[in-house]
C-alpha cells in the first residue's frame, strides 16, 4: 500500500468518526448540473465540512460544493457525496484527484458514481443530453497509479450497472468521454481532433477518478449532462457561466434520473 493509500484510510477513519456511520456502501461525486440529486436519495443522516477531513480543503469550484454528505437509500444503502472535487487542473497532481475516491474504498464504498458536465463532439448530443459513458480517454498523461500496478481498463464502466441505468431510462445513449488538463477550454483544432481519436464528450474530470476506482475494485457508473457544444461545434466563445447555467436548467430532470439509479443500486 502507498502512502498515498495510507493517507486515504486515515481520511476514512477520520470521516467514520465525524459522521459516526461505520460504512458506506455507495460514493458519488456530483459534477456540475448534478448537485440536487443529494435531496432525493433519501435521507440526509451526517454531514461534515470537507476541510475537516484530511487531505481536503474548504474550496471548491462554482458548481460545487465543499461538504460530505451521508444519506440512506430506502432499500436501506449508504450514500457518500462526497464535496469538495478536486480537479486536476487545480493541483496538477493525479494523487490528489484519487484521493476522494481512495477514501470512499477506505470507508468501504464497493460501487462508484461519477457524474460530470462537458462540452460534446457529437452533434447527436446536444446541450441538456444525459450521456452514459461506455469508455475514457485519458488525455492528461498523467496518472494515480504508481509503480507497477497494471490496472485492466477493459470494462472501466461498468456493464451490469450501465444495463441498470437502462432499466431506469431505455433511451439513454451511450458515449466516450475524453479528459483534458484544463482549466482552459479545449480549441476547435483540439476538438477535432478529440473527435477523430474516438471521443463524443469532453471536459476537465472523471477519467482520473474513474481509474482510482478501478485501482480499488469498486463498480463504475459515469454519467455525463451535456453543458454546451465544444469549440468549432456550437457559438463562437465559451465560458463558466454558460456550463453553470445549462446546468441549472437541467438539473431538477437529471437529479430525478441519477436519484433513481441510485436507488436501486
Amino acid at each position: 500500500m502507498t502512502e498515498a493509500h495510507d493517507f486515504a484510510a486515515e481520511a476514512a477513519r477520520v470521516l467514520a468518526e465525524k459522521t459516526g456511520i461505520e460504512k458506506h456502501d455507495i460514493a458519488l461525486i456530483l459534477g456540475s448540473g448534478w448537485g440536487g440529486a443529494a435531496e432525493l436519495l433519501g435521507e440526509e443522516i451526517a454531514s461534515v465540512p470537507a476541510a475537516e477531513i484530511p487531505g481536503f480543503s474548504g474550496h471548491a469550484v462554482a458548481g460545487h460544493h465543499a461538504v460530505h454528505r451521508s444519506f440512506r437509500t430506502p432499500n436501506g444503502r449508504t450514500v457518500l457525496a462526497l464535496g469538495a472535487r478536486q480537479h486536476f487542473y487545480q493541483s496538477r497532481d493525479a494523487s490528489t484527484v484519487a484521493h476522494a475516491v481512495r477514501m470512499a474504498a477506505a470507508a468501504g464504498c464497493t460501487q462508484f458514481v461519477v457524474t460530470n458536465g462537458c462540452g460534446s463532439v457529437n452533434r447527436d448530443f446536444v446541450p441538456g443530453t444525459v450521456v452514459l459513458l461506455k469508455d475514457h480517454i485519458n488525455f492528461t498523461s498523467a496518472t494515480p497509479l504508481e509503480g507497477a500496478t497494471f490496472v485492466d481498463m477493459t470494462q472501466t464502466y461498468t456493464p451490469r450497472l450501465r444495463d441498470l441505468a437502462h432499466t431506469i431510462d431505455a433511451d439513454l445513449p451511450e458515449g466516450v468521454y475524453m479528459q483534458f488538463t484544463g482549466p482552459q477550454y479545449e480549441t476547435p483544432a483540439e476538438v477535432r481532433m478529440a473527435a477523430i481519436l474516438g471521443a463524443d464528450l469532453v471536459g476537465m474530470s472523471t477519467a482520473l477518478e474513474s481509474i482510482a476506482a478501478r485501482e480499488a475494485g469498486m463498480e463504475i457508473l459515469g454519467l455525463s449532462l451535456v453543458t454546451n457544444l465544444a469549440a468549432g461545434f456550437g457559438g463562437e466563445t465559451l465560458d463558466h457561466q454558460e456550463v453553470l447555467d445549462a446546468g441549472a436548467a437541467a438539473a431538477p430532470r437529471i437529479s430525478r434520473l441519477l436519484a433513481e439509479i441510485v436507488k436501486v443500486m
